[in-house]
């Protein structure tokens, strides 16, 4: 079994991220007597400076949590929701039938902040400058610029030039692209974190008090005030190739806070696996678990063509359900008890046949869902030239070689776990608020994030835009308890659609084959791209199935004789797993993928 590092492991704490610089800060915070809490926030303060192509301050985050005093494990939403003024007639009045993927009409109200927050002051224990102190001295100091950054710019140049002057000026240091290697600096988003640590000393004593003052200050003080003047006032060039304003307003900041919400629970191989709500795609990965839990996916080699091609066709299923009854359950009523029940996936595991399916084939519960024309969406084609300019789309890696300059150029994500020595656990997947998503604030040094893309202008849909409604998203944290409710495990990837079917296969790997944490994150891994994806321009291409290279030559002539349409991308291109969690005794372990060669794992 091909392992490029062994589990990392200790009796301290462990911590993954995708970004070596993410995980020693989070480590940092455990040195100083932090929590799990703790070092989950500054970890990913810290991403938003190290990893600005792939997540920012006013993006968006789910975060899953596990308290290891209660045993109680718990969801924070950090998905924001549309503004006031976002309706689909708005939008018709536009002539728009798809909301655009970057500039200013696809941002919703920024998440990330406040979740981070509410984490740290009712979970954590250290102060707010001490979470923030590493993220103020990196955006000060400057971060190592990484090879997807400088491709990332480099694909955003020219708009930057024409069309986003302030990015420009914040992006391109000296007039060029930043060189990989050299320091990127951000000290306009240095000053805007010292202003807030400085106003929330100022509005109060304590801990918690200066906690809340912060969040204070960014909901509805000189954060929410910034924002809300470049809203009324901006209007750029987006990926529709027309200049739109946004839509967002100070208001919707100050009328959201996130909050706290009960887990989406599946008992699986004498475990529980919790998820997030159907406001994300979640529940799709419990759901194809309950699909294969009646097949022999246990005695498939994981890397033979039985086993892609079955885990392969119970996620098309599974994503089928997906599109067509997830949404906001705030909004609409999402039938999970049935679409995660054993009675409903007995009748569609007789669906997986022996080959490939290219037909849509989402289930049907009276009352409930909504239809999407997927004739259309097949129809429709990644512009992947004009997507690469504007940074479009949330990819996965494993469109490098050929097309790595779209890969490479837009949007993705990032991801960190934390188990402390108590057995706490985080696992949250930060993202949105991209560099080349949304021009950048100049009072602020971030832009916004562009996560209404993800809404459909179809009344009556479950996941259609509507006034104070939140995307469904793709961002996916997973926790796998024990059945005596303590945590063992917290897991994630970047990856848009993608997130929670390379999860999907590194648990099938670890669970049910026996492999360890780094060996099943280092197996090659897979994607179907056959239903619609979750990103403008929402296209889909039935029966679709992306191969890493590390598989061997005979598996894809069988998948490819089954009747799947088998694109094979480069070795070490599918996904960015970490993990963290407890071994036997007092012992915590921790792996990270070595693909996109940043991500790491730490403990001790």
């Amino acid at each position: 079994m091909f392992t490029t590092r062994p589990d990392i492991t200790g009796t301290f704490a462990a911590v993954a991220s995708t970004h070596w610089i993410g995980s020693q800060v989070a480590m940092r915070m455990l040195e100083r007597g932090g929590n799990a809490f703790d070092a989950a926030c500054a970890g990913a303060l810290t991403l938003q400076v190290v990893e600005p192509h792939l997540n920012g301050p006013a993006g968006d985050v789910p975060i899953l949590l596990h308290d290891a005093r209660r045993r109680r494990t718990r969801v924070i939403c950090g998905q924001g929701p549309a503004p006031q003024d976002a309706t689909i007639e708005a939008f018709r009045k536009l002539d728009l039938d798809l909301i655009p993927g970057t500039g200013l009409l696809a941002a919703v109200v920024p998440g990330a902040f406040d979740a981070w927050m509410l984490l740290l002051r009712d979970y954590g224990t250290l102060p707010l400058e001490a979470v923030l102190e590493p993220a103020i001295g990196y955006a000060a100091h400057g971060v190592p610029v990484l090879p997807r950054m400088a491709l990332t710019i480099t694909a955003a140049e020219a708009m930057f030039r024409r069309h986003w002057p302030a990015s420009a000026e914040l992006y391109l240091p000296g007039g060029a692209v930043p060189r990989e290697g050299t320091l990127f600096r951000n000290p306009t988003l240095a000053g805007t974190w010292k202003r807030l640590i400085a106003e929330a000393k100022g509005a109060a004593s304590g801990r918690e008090a200066q906690i809340e003052a912060a969040r204070q200050a960014w909901s509805q003080g000189f954060v929410a005030e910034a924002i809300d003047r470049f809203c009324r006032e901006a209007r750029v060039l987006d990926v529709s190739g027309r200049v739109h304003g946004a839509l967002l307003r100070g208001d919707d900041m100050a009328r959201w806070q996130a909050g706290y919400e009960d887990p989406v629970t599946l008992d699986h191989a004498n475990l529980r696996i919790a998820k997030c709500g159907p406001w994300s795609q979640g529940p799709v990965l419990l759901q194809a678990l309950a699909l294969l839990a009646g097949t022999d996916v246990d005695r498939l080699g994981p890397e033979e063509p039985d086993f892609v091609h079955l885990v392969a066709e119970a996620m098309k299923l599974a994503f089928a359900d997906r599109e067509t009854f997830y949404g906001d359950p705030d909004f609409v009523e999402v039938p999970l008890s049935r679409l995660l029940s054993a009675d409903y996936n007995d009748g569609r595991r007789q669906l997986l046949g022996a080959a490939a399916s290219t037909d849509w084939r989402p289930g049907r519960i009276a009352g409930h869902g909504g239809q999407i024309d997927y004739g259309a969406a097949s129809l429709r084609e990644r512009d992947e030239g004009v997507l690469a300019a504007y940074g479009g789309g949330e990819p996965t890696l494993a469109d490098s070689g050929a097309a790595s300059y779209f890969a490479l150029a837009v949007g993705d994500t990032s991801h960190i776990d934390v188990v402390d020595r108590d057995g706490n656990m985080v696992s949250a997947t930060p993202s949105g608020g991209w560099l080349q998503s949304s021009p950048a604030i100049p009072a602020l040094g971030f832009p916004l994030g562009t996560r209404a893309q993800m809404m459909w202008l179809t009344p009556g849909h479950p996941a259609a835009l509507a006034p104070g409604k939140r995307p469904r998203t793709t961002l996916s944290p997973t926790l796998v308890l024990q059945d005596d409710e303590r945590g063992y495990l917290a897991c994630g990837t970047p990856g848009g659609d993608q997130q929670d079917q390379w999860q999907l296969q590194f648990l099938l790997r670890h669970l049910h084959h026996g492999m360890t944490l780094q060996a099943a994150a280092d197996a090659p891994g897979f994607h179907s791209e056959h239903w619609p994806s979750s990103f403008y321009p929402r296209h889909a291409s039935p029966g679709k199935l992306v191969l890493e290279g590390g598989f061997r030559q005979n598996v894809v002539a069988e998948l490819e004789a089954r009747g799947h349409a088998v694109q094979v991308g480069d070795d070490w291109s599918e996904g960015r797993v970490s993990a963290a969690g407890r071994g036997d005794g007092d012992l915590v372990r921790a792996a990270a993928s070595p693909r996109g060669m940043q991500g790491y794992a730490l403990g001790r």
